[in-house]
């Protein structure tokens, strides 16, 4: 053995080759933290030191080769100074570039995902044999920074400038073919050839069949492009980077300077660029927003694991109500492959249902997403009924039916009487009690919220209530279920409005004060679109959310929270829903609303609303700036945040965030509410809200807020 660690093995195989295997301890997977990175460079001395040595395989004794970084590992490092984090980065790439130097040729074996700082090692080595089942990439720009050992340097001198700027500043996984087309590896083989296949490969490079020197060379030499060339390249591509990323991601448009820059350098000088780029990007609050959405989705998948182990297995499923909600749950539990019964009381109800199905089926379909076979069987999976007599042997049920607490109570009561006593049932209401939904049932141990958000198949998020009576089984099966069905669940305890819209109205809050006070409906949507970063403003978001549902679920919070959410007078959501403008439902609220040529609502000004609005406006500050109005829209979504926090809603910040990501679209580059506040500081969020007392409570910050502002401590940090 020439060198034995915790996450690395070099030993002698046949004869004078060296065998460099990863195989990280403790860990079912292979990433670079500080100790691998430590072992690689001991073990690339003790490999340089062997006179004898003529070529170096290098595989994986896990079934991925290394998903990349450890990204846990990144956090407290990116807190650091600029300057700080370029050595770090550029010590970290010096490895992997003595590899890339040693005297004999190297072939990597890439039995699985090799992402990120795992794919940039690839590319330190001479030669890349892929299994088909593997794939590789460099996802960097995901978390707002860019590749740091070596990926914007070596890549482009592989599989040339125009291919790496897609694959660095898309940050997509790459399958074996794209990988093979494009160059980034030199074999494709079965998943039991990979070593077998790269060791021979490296015996042609040793015998002098291949000229290992000369491949290695084309990654130490700047560039091969012409002036003409190079600008046709990288200026051509600025502007559609730019456009594809938005004026909130700095990352990108990085990626690409970067990349041009160090293009007219040898592989050392490249890298230097390549490192200031990543210490530039990595200070940003983009990526520290980016990175803490990471590790909160990372902490959801892990209790999604922990749910499967605790949970009733689901084979199959019910959904009670086949209107478009129904169906659409129906479409993704058969789609992703849990059948599922779907029950209503007339047949019109019913075709309701299979006609959406249907549709999103057929839009799959011709995109070529998706054969006519899978559409078949996925339209197969889904069984229509008016009786509950189907659903004797179901595992878990879903009540979709109209938003009313009394005949939802009846129907759950109904359908209790039939299905298994571990059978578990839910509700997928967006306002209604589950304690108060439980008080009729036998069983209420066994019954929780599942609330989907609409519309179901695009919408990632399902809040999981869990109401006073809940068992964790019923708690456990229906996160398993939400999970089977390709969803991120959040376990959330019963309020009005549970997590999401909770924190969702007091924002709206905010948005009725503003118009009541004379601001244009128009330009806050612009502001909270185009400076916020939200995806649609709140007039628009209400059109889409529909004006008769948002105005039922802001009685709903009024009459849960009255002392915060309760009304002053008639407002602008007053005024829509009298004049029965519900918004994109019956194609006129804030805005009116067309087809398109894809047959989707198309947004247009409705000019008739300002004499609508009229009577509710009572100020003139048309005049406020736009940095006020965000501070008026988001301070109360802040606040309440908190106020969830406090009462044990979700179970931590990270939580929280990720359900208004996930949920309502809240911009990822900011990292939610909470996140947001932690970048502004929370004792300048309170001191913004102080200013706003006179607005009401909704603009009173908490007594965590005032405790972490005294304390100088995070929402995070708590």
């Amino acid at each position: 053995m020439i060198f034995e660690g915790q996450a690395i093995k070099c030993k002698k195989i046949d004869g004078d080759i060296i065998e460099l295997t990863f195989d990280l301890k403790d860990e079912s997977v292979n990433k670079f933290n500080k100790l691998t990175l430590q072992e690689l460079s001991e073990a690339v001395d003790k490999i340089s030191q062997d006179s004898s040595a003529k070529g170096l395989l290098v595989t994986s004794a896990k079934s991925v080769f290394i998903v990349g970084a450890d990204i846990t590992e990144f956090i407290d490092f990116f807190k650091k100074p600029a300057a700080e984090i370029a050595e770090g980065i550029k010590a970290g790439s010096r490895v992997f570039s003595k590899l890339e130097d040693l005297n004999i040729p190297s072939v990597v074996a890439i039995n699985g995902f090799a992402l990120g700082g795992g794919f940039e090692f690839c590319l330190s080595c001479t030669y890349r044999v892929m299994s088909t089942d593997a794939k590789v990439g460099l996802p960097e720009v995901k978390l707002g920074i860019l590749p740091g050992w070596g990926g914007t340097v070596r890549l482009p001198r592989v599989i040339g400038a125009d291919n790496a700027i897609e694959w660095i500043c898309m940050g997509k996984e790459n399958k074996a073919e794209e990988a093979l087309k494009t160059g980034a590896v030199d074999a494709v083989v079965a998943p039991d050839k990979t070593r077998e296949s790269a060791l021979q490969l490296l015996n042609h490079a040793i015998s002098g069949k291949l000229d290992w020197k000369a491949r290695r060379q084309e990654k130490l030499e700047p560039l091969k492009l012409g002036e003409i060339e190079s600008t046709m390249v990288f200026e051509g591509t600025r502007g559609f980077i730019a456009a594809q990323a938005g004026p909130h991601y700095p990352s990108p448009l990085t990626i690409v300077g970067v990349m041009q820059a160090g293009s007219k350098l040898g592989r050392d000088d490249a890298l230097e660029i390549e490192a200031e780029g990543f210490s530039e990007v990595a200070t940003t609050s983009v990526a520290q927003s980016l990175i803490s959405l990471f590790m909160g989705d990372q902490l959801l998948k892990k209790k999604a694991k922990s749910a499967q182990k605790a949970a009733n297995p689901v084979k199959s499923a019910a959904v009670l109500g086949a209107g478009i909600m129904g169906g659409g749950i129906a479409y993704q539990s058969a789609f992703k492959g849990t059948p599922i019964h779907m029950k209503d009381i007339n047949d019109a109800a019913i075709q309701l249902g299979l006609n959406e199905a249907t549709k999103l089926l057929d839009g799959q379909v011709s995109k070529g997403r998706l054969t006519t076979k899978k559409m078949a069987d996925t339209l197969n999976s889904i069984y229509p009924t008016l009786s509950y007599d189907g659903l004797k042997n179901v595992d878990i049920v879903v009540e979709a039916v109209v938003e009313n607490p009394k005949i939802k109570k009846m129907v759950l009561a109904e359908t209790e009487g039939y299905v298994r006593a571990d059978t578990v049932l839910s509700s997928n209401t967006s306002t209604i009690s589950i304690s108060y939904l439980a008080e009729g049932l036998k069983r209420p141990e066994m019954f929780c919220g599942m609330h989907f958000f609409n519309p179901v198949h695009k919408m990632p998020l399902v809040e999981v209530i869990r109401g006073k009576k809940s068992s964790e089984k019923a708690i456990a099966t229906t996160v398993a279920y939400a999970t089977a069905m390709g969803k991120t669940a959040i376990v959330v305890n019963d309020c009005p409005g549970f997590l999401v819209n909770r924190i969702l109205f007091p924002y709206f809050a905010g948005f009725q004060k503003l118009v009541s006070d004379g601001v244009d409906f128009k330009r806050v949507d612009k502001i909270m679109e185009k400076k916020f970063g939200w995806p649609m403003g709140p007039a628009y978001l209400l059109d889409v959310v529909g004006i008769d549902t948002a105005h039922h679920a802001g009685e709903v919070m009024a009459e849960g929270f009255p002392d915060r959410m309760k009304p002053e007078g008639r407002n602008a959501l007053d005024v829509m829903y009298e004049n029965k403008r519900f918004g994109q439902k019956n194609n006129q609220g804030f805005y009116l609303y067309s087809l398109d040529k894809k047959g989707k609502p198309k947004k247009s000004d409705a000019p008739e609303v300002a004499d609508l609005l009229k009577p509710v406006i009572h100020g003139d500050l048309a005049g406020i700036s736009d940095d006020e109005i965000i501070d008026r829209m988001m301070i109360p979504m802040i606040i309440e945040s908190s106020r969830c926090l406090e009462d044990n809603i979700v179970s931590s910040a990270a939580e929280l965030d990720m359900g208004l990501i996930f949920g309502i679209g809240f911009p990822p580059f900011r990292g939610g509410a909470l996140n947001y506040a932690d970048t502004v500081g929370i004792a300048k969020i309170c001191e913004k809200a102080d200013k706003y007392a006179s607005l009401g409570k909704v603009y009173e910050p908490t007594e965590q807020m005032r405790q972490l502002a005294k304390s100088g401590k995070t929402f995070y940090q708590s």
